[in-house]
């Protein structure tokens, strides 16, 4: 769990985009944030990419094209914090649908801001790993579907028992210095072209 002090280290750090016209409302929020120590950019309106280095947005989700700020904001995966002047159905469907990782509402006032910025960065950082776990599950269980397409591949090609045929592509991919998840895409792509052959894939036997 992160100490106040790495807290507020992480807010300085931030690379800020505040997209909301310039007014009263948006110069109070450009100045907090300075005042924090994080490196803070404006623009209205929302432009047609984000700058390469943003990772947290303060966004006024009124009179933005909600599908374009999903497309352009899902591909840097920032920490999103919506602004808004009223908690309409309009408004509160933005929240929803942009998955914003904090709210404040108008008029801004500087007591609050920190509070959403900080959960905002958390709960961001804590989605991406969680993405990350997810994917690495997603990529073992992949894997050990291929190696056990693989170990029936070599039980019908050659007349192994299962156990013969785990150890074999065990060996080969420790000698190639490889996954067994590599291993076992050959062997099914070669079971694979030789059925597309209409070649015999089954063991002989002695006679």
């Amino acid at each position: 769990m992160a100490g106040p002090s790495r807290i507020v280290q992480d807010l300085r750090r931030a690379r800020v985009l505040v997209v909301h016209p310039r007014d009263e409302d948006g110069d109070v929020l450009i100045a907090h944030l300075k005042r924090l120590g994080c490196e803070v950019r404006a623009t209205w309106p929302l432009p047609p990419a984000l700058p390469p280095d943003v990772d947290t947005v303060f966004l006024h989700v009124e009179d933005v094209h909600v599908e374009h700020a999903l497309e352009i904001i899902d591909l840097q995966q920032t920490a999103i914090i919506a602004i808004v002047t009223y908690e309409s159905p309009t408004a509160l469907q933005a929240i929803i649908d942009l998955n914003a990782h904090g709210v404040i509402s108008k008029p801004l006032r500087p007591l609050g801001i920190l509070t959403q910025f900080a959960l905002a960065r958390y709960r961001q950082s804590y989605e991406k790993r969680l993405a990350g776990k997810v994917q690495k599950l997603e990529e073992t269980l992949k894997s050990r579907r291929l190696v056990e397409k693989a170990v029936s591949a070599l039980r019908v090609m050659n007349g192994l028992d299962e156990a013969a045929a785990y150890k074999l592509l065990r060996d080969q991919a420790t000698s190639k210095r490889v996954p067994m998840a590599t291993i076992a895409e050959s062997i099914i792509a070669a079971q694979d072209t030789m059925k597309s052959l209409g070649l015999s894939i089954g063991a002989k036997t002695q006679p």
